[in-house]
């Protein structure tokens, strides 16, 4: 091995573990609900330097990458064997899209990537693109993940090569090693992105929450975040799809929305985080936001904050795609610590942390939307009347 090959890649190996193993900073000046971390948990230079460089002097004197990683996020998340893993959508410089899982003892820090991404199963019609991936531990058993697959529109006619469908494509594990592909999702609409499945069977049956979309882009005449049963996962079929949140105008949720990760169990009712879409002068914005469905009647909401829980900022705006946050995981802690795995701009995953206590004053608690400006105003003096009265008796 030659001098300059040796030096290069030990400033590899040496860049690699200091980024790895760079300790992560809670953010103390936060809005009371959650807390970020300073530092992002995954990045593309967080992926191996074994998948993107040749190590080899004599196929690769000059040490250059072979394989280049564009972005690492919107990641699914569980707690397996008593590590924080996290399902993240890899990127090539290609634009394809893979999975890989990275693993953290703590949740907020160093996460390493396995030594290989997943090699999915795929079906009769291989898939072109997949992404996205939220991962269910169900009662029957298996853990499940559910992604968007994407293949051409083949009906398209050649001039255009950007037309494309999106469905659910479905795999499921027990060891978070061997995967079984499992037939896409069939539903009612033309296409279907963010696809969750509620970990409790429902009626005896498997409960999906979907997206509709007309097109691959636009909702089109409905939209919003859908329900459906299925009696069989192994022959994934939705007969009947109804909305429980629709898009609704001049909201943060107006264009699009979309469940985030499998809903948490609490005991005031089912705790969702979900991203909702907006349009702009500058383009899209992505934002999350929370509500809580009846325990007794899944699709039923019951609390839903006005506005958004979650908005980029300060460097989360900007990348591929800017103006966008979106989170497809999060983890409950046996002590009530939650983490938000969230990707900022397609480009890279933070972590926010808070707990299940804050959460549910949050959600129970915070004025819902009024649809209205006169009605957003009314919010806001009840606040301040009921401050005044509050501090002018502590006056006396």
């Amino acid at each position: 091995m030659s001098a300059d090959f040796e030096s290069r890649l030990n400033m590899l190996h040496g860049e690699y573990e200091k980024l790895i193993n760079r300790p992560n900073v809670k953010e103390e000046h936060g809005n009371g609900v959650f807390y970020r971390y300073r530092y992002p948990v995954l990045t593309a230079a967080h992926t191996p330097i074994s998948w993107r460089y040749d190590l080899k002097e004599n196929s690769n004197p000059f040490l250059m990458e072979r394989f280049g990683i564009n972005a690492v996020f919107n990641a699914g998340a569980i707690r397996f064997d008593g590590k924080y893993i996290l399902a993240a959508r890899v990127e090539g410089a290609d634009r394809k899209s893979f999975f890989a899982l990275a693993e953290s003892d703590n949740g907020t820090e160093g996460f390493r990537f396995r030594p290989f991404p997943l090699l999915l199963p795929e079906t009769v019609h291989p898939d072109v693109n997949v992404y996205d991936m939220r991962l269910t531990q169900h009662e029957d058993g298996w853990i499940y993940g559910l992604f968007c697959t994407e293949r051409r529109d083949t009906s398209a006619p050649v001039s255009d090569q950007s037309a494309a469908i999106a469905q659910c494509g479905i795999v499921r594990t027990k060891d978070l090693d061997n995967w079984e592909r499992l037939p896409d999702l069939v539903t009612p609409s033309a296409q279907q992105r963010n696809v969750v499945l509620h970990p409790e069977y429902v009626h005896g049956q498997y409960a999906f929450y979907t997206r509709p979309q007309d097109g691959f882009i636009e909702a089109g005449k409905g939209g919003g975040i859908g329900f459906g049963l299925c009696p069989d996962i192994r022959s994934p079929h939705i007969e009947k799809e109804t909305v429980i949140d629709p898009r609704i105008y001049h909201t943060v949720y107006e264009a699009k929305n979309g469940l985030g990760p499998a809903p948490l169990k609490t005991p005031k009712g089912w705790l969702h985080l979900a991203h909702g879409v907006r349009h702009t002068a500058a383009g899209l914005r992505y934002v999350l936001y929370l509500f809580m469905t009846a325990l007794d009647d899944i699709t039923r909401i019951i609390h839903k904050p006005g506005g958004y829980f979650m908005a980029p900022e300060g460097e989360e705006r900007i990348g591929d795609v800017s103006n966008v946050l979106f989170c497809n995981g999060w983890i409950e802690d046996e002590d009530g610590r939650i983490l938000i795995y969230y990707a900022s701009s397609d480009t890279r995953m933070h972590v926010a942390e808070t707990t299940m206590e804050q959460l549910i004053d949050y959600v129970t608690n915070t004025k819902e939307d009024t649809y209205t400006s006169a009605g957003s105003v009314r919010s806001v003096l009840k606040i301040i009347t009921e401050n005044e009265a509050v501090f002018s008796k502590s006056m006396f």
